[in-house]
């Protein structure tokens, strides 16, 4: 239930605000990938590479990556004109963000209030759906007039990377985000949006981290595209999290859970391995997992399986930045941000990352 609009939050949004300057918001990511800057974050702050990563990691760390594969999820198509009705024919933006059934999919569309259930929204010849719901938001089910494989490949033919709105709103999807926006794990297809924190890694990183005697692992978190949803409530414990679905193979759990008994060291690449690993974690270790997952941390969470988290920098008042603080501490965080800022290290998807300690239990 909300919170009385009376009382004081219990978790207010305001103390995960800071100020960005849009010039440090990344457009590109650097070449090669693993040339980004790092800030480790630990006791103290430390300046250095992607690169430097088998430095900062020991031999029997497990580093586990999203092996998600992000979808052409956004469409431009048109709502026909009704001769019946008079109503014009309207230009319709999409953005799928979640499978829900055979050809059918969740959507946000713009603008929505043009749409109703049962109308068609044409991308191409051959190419259509219809709505078969409405939703709160902006959110629409989209049945689409071909079976899952031709949709893919509809969509590879007609469709546009899902850009996050902080890029897409300064620039149009181009051929480059096809492999830009695309990490190396990328393998199940399924994510309308990209497990960014993996961007910064290459064949030649994984050869150097292989080298030092780092195991790497794969998990599968489809991202939804209300990751980019803002939280509208001024208390933060109100704010309910988009489910998305995801796999923990039972080979992972099974290096996590040996890596912890040795000693090792368990590292996230990126927020959606640690969601993931979290939501599959109890207090025997980590389980094989299949299912949804609509986990939100937040400062006083208890953290189960994860040491190290390589994340980017975060949209202020973010579910993803409540998340680096659950982990790494408010202040520490903050701290973190001021510094980079001062810095002027690149943010958000296609910029520079960090390197979190886990805070001490409090």
């Amino acid at each position: 239930m909300p919170s009385d609009s009376h009382a004081a939050p219990r978790l207010p949004l305001s103390a995960f605000d800071f100020d960005l300057p849009e010039r440090l918001i990344a457009r590109r990511p650097v070449s090669p990938r693993d040339a980004a800057r790092l800030l480790e974050v630990g006791e103290g702050l430390r300046d250095l590479h992607v690169r430097d990563l088998p430095g900062l990691l020991s031999p029997g760390d497990v580093l586990v990556f999203n092996d998600t594969r992000v979808i052409a999820a956004r469409l431009e198509g048109v709502r026909p004109a009704d001769p019946q009705t008079g109503r014009a024919a309207a230009r319709i933006e999409v953005t799928l963000h979640k499978q829900a059934g055979p050809a059918a999919w969740l959507a946000f569309a713009r603008p929505a209030k043009r749409l109703k259930a049962g109308d068609r929204i044409e991308f191409a010849p051959g190419f259509a759906a219809t709505v078969a719901a409405r939703g709160a938001e902006g959110e629409v089910t989209l049945r689409f007039d071909c079976a899952d494989e031709d949709l893919r490949a509809a969509l590879a033919r007609h469709g546009a990377m899902p850009l996050p709105p902080y890029i897409a709103s300064r620039r149009a999807p181009d051929a480059r985000d096809k492999s830009d926006y695309q990490t190396m794990f990328a393998r199940v297809a399924g994510a309308v949006a990209a497990p960014t924190a993996g961007l910064h890694f290459t064949p030649e990183l994984m050869a150097a981290l292989a080298a030092r005697g780092v195991v790497s692992a794969p998990v599968t978190l489809h991202v939804g595209a209300g990751t980019f949803l803002p939280v509208k409530t001024e208390d933060v414990l109100d704010h309910r999290m988009h489910a998305e679905s995801g796999r923990v193979p039972e080979a992972t759990a099974r290096a996590v859970n040996e890596a912890r008994a040795r000693g090792g060291r368990v590292v996230a690449v990126g927020s959606t391995v640690l969601r993931l690993l979290e939501a599959a974690a109890d207090e025997s270790g980590v389980r094989a997992f299949s299912g949804e997952t609509d986990i939100f941390i937040t400062p006083g969470f208890r953290f189960r399986a994860v040491d190290l988290l390589l994340t980017n920098f975060h949209l202020p008042r973010s579910t993803l930045f409540i998340l680096v603080c659950a982990f790494a501490g408010t202040a520490r965080m903050r701290a973190a941000y001021a510094h980079a800022v001062a810095k002027e290290y690149r943010f958000y998807s296609y910029g520079d990352c960090c390197l979190l300690h886990r805070a001490a239990a409090p």
